[in-house]
């Protein structure tokens, strides 16, 4: 009894509290990463996931990665995915911010409309998109055909190049109402005062914008650019359900790479490596984040 009521004297109930979320991230989170990192090093494939006792290979399943061109044509696909996708967020997002921060009349019915496709699971989405981007009755051909832009439906899907842009557009529709938001709400702190002061010095609308909009809001497009850069570096679904990798490799990505060799090749060892390769990346650029955040704290 008096170790229990110790337990929630003074600060220690805190601890208490965080317990049990505390266990669930250690059973549903920490064994996973764990048990996936020691399979990386060993060789686990259909015929061996079984066995009591794995052989243990080292650092193989990472050096026939690194020897492998997908590994590095996945990671490049990641990365131009991630970019081109956050980079059309940001845009779109941003002016979007800067449109409902007027706060005209029905500005709030009409945001919470842009907010729709933020909240439809990405499944759903990636399967509307995947049916509005196919060659046969597909809308996007069907209005681009009836504008006389093309004379014929576009292999969107099918096409390397293509098949790649259908996945950015798709994803960009998902990301753009979450940065509306977020640079909406860094907006929105900024306080009236500053632009009044400015208006009686003579700045125009690009001085306001680069002098005092975007360094008042540095957090928010930390946050939405970080974050945003971690949500879409790891995407699965929207890919495996357009496009599952291809064609040819060309919508490839770590995530779908390790999907592919574990479940479908049941090669589970390397499969694992390259989810390490990901876990790495987006725990390097998590840690940047978490720099950012401080030094935004301390000034």
């Amino acid at each position: 009894m008096r170790v229990i009521s110790k337990l929630f004297r003074g600060d220690n109930i805190g601890f208490i509290f965080v317990l049990p979320a505390t266990i669930f991230m250690l059973v549903f989170t920490g064994y996973p990463i764990i048990n996936n990192i020691v399979m990386s090093f060993q060789d686990v494939n259909v015929m061996t996931v079984n066995l009591p006792h794995k052989e243990f290979i080292g650092m193989a399943n990472y050096i026939g990665l690194i020897k492998d061109s997908i590994l590095r044509v996945s990671l490049l696909n990641t990365l131009y995915y991630t970019v081109a996708s956050i980079c059309i967020q940001f845009i779109f997002g941003f002016l979007l911010a800067l449109f409902f921060y007027k706060n005209f009349g029905l500005s709030k019915n009409i945001r919470g409309l842009i907010l729709i496709p933020w909240m439809i699971p990405a499944t759903i989405t990636a399967l509307i998109f995947k049916y509005m981007f196919s060659a046969t009755g597909g809308i996007i051909d069907q209005i681009l055909m009836n504008l006389h832009i093309t004379s014929q439906p576009v292999e969107w899907l099918t096409h390397p190049t293509s098949a790649m842009w259908s996945l950015i557009i798709t994803n960009s529709w998902i990301g753009i109402p979450f940065t509306m938001i977020m640079l909406l709400t860094g907006l929105t702190t900024i306080p009236n005062e500053i632009y009044e002061s400015t208006d009686i010095d003579g700045a125009n609308w690009w001085n306001k914008l680069i002098h005092i909009t975007l360094p008042m809001i540095k957090p928010a497009i930390e946050a939405v650019l970080i974050l945003g850069f971690i949500a879409t570096f790891k995407v699965f679904d929207l890919v495996y359900v357009m496009t599952k990798g291809g064609p040819v490799d060309s919508t490839e990505t770590l995530s779908t790479l390790s999907y592919r060799l574990s479940f479908t090749e049941f090669n589970f060892s390397t499969g694992a490596a390259v989810a390490n390769i990901l876990f790495v990346i987006l725990f390097l650029v998590s840690l940047g984040y978490l720099k950012l955040i401080k030094e935004d704290e301390v000034m």
